[in-house]
């Protein structure tokens, strides 16, 4: 390694050694650069402060692009805050490296130790290593869990550590991460990322992969399947959308190829796990888990519980499924364990431990309470768990008055809190403007168990301060995310995921492959996006000839408009609106109505509560979505947001806006026409969309078409019918002579070849039907079958001569009988669709049919 250089003069860190504190990553104290980050100084110094603000701006874009996100809880901006990365990475020298991931892998070995033990036989607590009040008072020991094994030789099958280093430059464990770990996906994407940001720089870096981690997990994974499962069904849990990393539980179930689910996907019959699917129900082996352990069970342990799985423990404690981390290992989050953890690791290893914890006290212990009470102006004190409602306090910040306080609830129940040193966090250089500046880091190191040893990503999720000598490094405080690149003596060779086997392939499994919640929010995906679709095309109908009304003032165009603003309520289902009570009133002053139609997400109807409520399906299903897909969805959001927050939306300035997300959908009805599979997923979403645009057309020939007007006001109807339909250009091209109402029934109604036009949405939507899954009989139609075959032929056999004639009362009685029963009709099959698809709750003789094995 090179000796320490003067640290470089160049713009790009002109200011930092005076920002420095404590150890710095990249600097010594004297203020030269280490010999690891030359290189790196050097890279980003020839690159400028210009073409570094032009990395950040592409490293903004990319994660935005990729719906890359982080929910803060309370946020008054929204939970979906965008995550945020650093483009400078945080750089750690093999050597380094080496000497740490032994250190973590002990620390692991003597963690997996201790949880077998605490639910076991309990030695440690008999031979009073361990104080009973310790683990007995911490919320994360779950007493049911006792006896509950996970097959193989580690319990603790993935671990966390929360790292830092003191100012002696010797990393320090801020915290254990043992229920859930959280952050290695974010790692993985910020590695992705990182390769397109800084492509070269990466590449002459040599840098350790991250693939063969996330193999050696996936292996892992799939061995703690029970006795006899070749296949094993693994399944990633997840509390949902609301939950604050969602997006790294959707992004490692897409990228490890398990099913995301929620535990209403789940359900025990028979002291198994199974898996709502379309299909049926099929058995779950393995469950990765990111719901807290107490709320995976309502039944043994939180009751009030909607997160977890009625009767999952009793599966696990008969060895019939196998739930990784097991249910009750959050107990090893207790921060005051670290107090006792250099001494169990004599005992139970008969080694010193190398990687030590941040200097800490249990209170439970009077020698150890009476230092902490003595010293609690430098302490940084604790709860022993995580739930509880007091976060971390720090003496310094306290008031006298608050410190007394303090002392008072620690007196009353001692061994509930600990103490921790309060340490300086080490910094490293984070991108500013145009310029380095040292902000306090934070590096969460994960592991993963394999055979009879652990493996750690090389690398790791590191996070900094926002604000120089920041005590509390946390993603929920507005932390910054930065790539961990531990460099490599020599080029690494690129290691795929995927297992290279001589093996029988598996059997493609279309059936199983899809939970009903997954199809159903496909399905009304579908639903919703045509709905804002077909609200935004008559909207921009109605405001041109709301625009021909102000310009010409004529009757002619005011009849047009009223008539176009009736069937906007009637196709938006919006009454009263244009229709009921108060309707004159609004049609002589349409703006505020209209406004409300576009803005109000809380109206249901209304073209915001339309795209909201897709853009929420779609986070549901979010492990099922391209990247290129996503990348719609969040241009839909963003204009969304504009609409929110721009100053006050006008209908001059609406045409602009309503243009902009009628593109998007468009974009999006593409890729997912060119994207996805012709799977059950694919067939839910078009089934929707193709019973929402015929419903719809039909609304909007029956608000406009169904009543005879004038002849000039009834072109000018037709025409912007035609317009709404996206059916103008065939039309012109079609029919040369005078537009006739036959003619435009003919292309609307009855024309195969229009992709707008009513019978050729029947037609795919009974093709889909077809191809749902289910058992048939050979002879006999299913209910849904019945009706969408009612539905088509009902409108081959119509004649588009009769339903042209106005009969009395200037109504077209024909059209409006057959778009009403077609109405019905398509109300019917949606119904059946939800009956037998979305609420899945199989009796227990359905289940024989899905068994595996036994």
């Amino acid at each position: 390694m090179s000796s320490p250089q003067p640290m470089m003069s160049g713009e790009l860190c002109r200011t930092y050694v005076e920002g420095l504190g404590s150890y710095d990553e990249m600097c010594h104290r004297g203020g030269g650069v280490r010999g690891h980050w030359e290189h790196m100084i050097r890279s980003l110094e020839g690159l400028g402060p210009h073409a570094l603000r032009e990395r950040s701006e592409e490293t903004r874009r990319l994660l935005r692009e990729s719906g890359v996100s982080y929910n803060v809880y309370d946020d008054p901006k929204g939970m979906n805050r965008p995550w945020e990365l650093d483009p400078v990475p945080l750089l750690l020298p093999s050597e380094e490296w080496s000497e740490l991931e032994v250190s973590l892998i002990q620390r692991a070995e003597l963690l997996n130790l201790i949880l077998a033990d605490l639910y076991g036989p309990r030695t440690l607590i008999r031979k009073g290593l361990i104080p009973p009040e310790l683990i007995f008072a911490h919320s994360g020991f779950l007493r049911a869990c006792d006896g509950v094994r996970v097959p193989g030789n580690h319990q603790l099958v993935l671990y966390a550590a929360d790292l830092a280093r003191g100012p002696d430059g010797h990393f320090v464990v801020m915290g254990d991460r043992t229920q859930a770990p959280s952050g290695a996906g974010y790692a993985l994407e910020n590695r992705t990322v990182m390769t397109r940001v800084l492509p070269s720089l990466f590449r002459d870096a040599q840098v350790h992969r991250l693939a063969l981690f996330f193999r050696t997990q996936r292996a892992t994974l799939a061995s703690l399947a029970p006795p006899g499962c070749e296949d094993p069904r693994i399944v990633l849990l997840t509390p949902g959308p609301r939950n604050e990393t969602y997006f790294e539980h959707s992004y490692l179930a897409n990228y490890l190829g398990y099913s995301l689910v929620q535990g209403s996907d789940l359900t025990v019959r028979n002291g198994r796990v199974w898996m709502k699917s379309l299909g049926g129900l099929e058995q779950v082996d393995v469950i990765l888990r990111r719901v807290d352990d107490n709320f995976c069970d309502p039944v043994e342990l939180r009751e009030d519980s909607q997160l977890g799985v009625p009767g999952l423990l009793e599966a696990a404690r008969q060895g019939r499924v196998t739930v990784v981390n097991p249910l009750g290992s959050s107990v090893l989050e207790n921060p005051a364990l670290a107090a006792y953890l250099p001494a169990l690791s004599q005992h139970l290893l008969g080694q010193p431990l190398r990687l030590p914890s941040v200097p800490t006290w249990w209170c439970g212990n009077a020698k150890s309470r009476q230092h902490v009470l003595a010293n609690l102006r430098r302490m940084a004190i604790k709860t022993i768990s995580r739930g509880d409602a007091a976060t971390t306090l720090f003496g310094e910040e306290m008031s006298t008055e608050q410190l007394a306080e303090l002392r008072g609830r620690i007196n009353a129940r001692p061994y509930l809190y600990c103490a921790q040193e309060a340490m300086v966090l080490s910094s490293a250089p984070a991108l500013l403007e145009d310029r380095l500046a040292p902000r306090p880091v934070l590096l969460r190191a994960f592991l993963t168990a394999r055979d009879d040893a652990y493996i750690v990503m090389p690398g790791g999720l590191t996070r900094i301060g926002t604000e120089e000598h920041q005590q509390v490094v946390s993603s929920q405080r507005g932390a910054v995310s930065k790539d961990t690149w531990v460099l490599a003596s020599e080029p690494e060779q690129q290691v795929s995921l995927w297992l290279q086997t001589k093996q029988q392939p598996p059997q493609f499994d279309l059936d199983g492959a899809l939970p009903s919640r997954a199809a159903e929010n496909l399905y009304w995906i579908g639903r919703y996006a045509e709905r804002a679709e077909a609200t935004i095309r008559l909207l921009r109908g109605v405001l041109s000839n709301l625009n021909e009304v102000v310009e010409f003032g004529d009757k002619n165009h005011s009849r047009t408009l009223a008539c176009l603003l009736r069937a906007t309520t009637t196709l938006t289902m919006t009454a009263p609106g244009f229709v009921g009570e108060g309707a004159e009133e609004r049609l002589d002053a349409p703006e505020p109505e209209l406004l409300s139609l576009i803005l109000d997400g809380q109206r249901m109807g209304s073209l915001m509560f339309n795209l909201q409520t897709m853009v929420n399906n779609a986070y549901n299903v979010r492990d099922r979505i391209s990247a290129d897909t996503w990348r719609v969805i969040n241009d839909i959001e963003e204009e969304l947001h504009k609409l929110r927050n721009t100053p006050p939306l006008t209908l001059a300035d609406a045409q602009d806006e309503l243009d902009a997300l009628v593109t998007a959908l468009s974009a999006f009805s593409g890729l997912v026409m060119e994207s996805m599979t012709r799977e059950h997923g694919w067939i839910f979403l078009d089934a929707g969309r193709r019973l929402e645009r015929a419903q719809l057309t039909g609304a909007l020939l029956r608000g406009t078409l169904a009543n005879e007007q004038e002849q000039t006001v009834e072109y000018q109807i037709m025409e912007a019918v035609l317009v709404a339909t996206e059916s103008r250009i065939t039309y012109r091209r079609r029919y040369r002579s005078q537009m006739q109402v036959k003619t435009v029934l003919d292309l609307l109604l009855l024309d195969k070849t229009n992709p707008r036009g009513m019978l050729y949405q029947l037609l795919r939507l009974q093709e889909n039907i077809d191809r749902l899954p289910g058992e048939r009989s050979q002879y006999d139609l299913t209910p849904e079958q019945r009706l969408i075959l009612e539905a088509v032929t009902l409108l081959q056999l119509s004649e588009t001569n009769r339903l042209a004639q106005v009969g009395e009362g200037e109504m077209r009685e024909g059209l409006d009988q057959l778009l009403v029963r077609s109405s019905h009709l398509l109300e019917s099959v949606a119904n059946v669709l939800s009956s037998r698809f979305f609420t899945h709750m199989p009796a227990l003789h359905q289940i024989a049919p899905t068994v595996r094995r036994t």
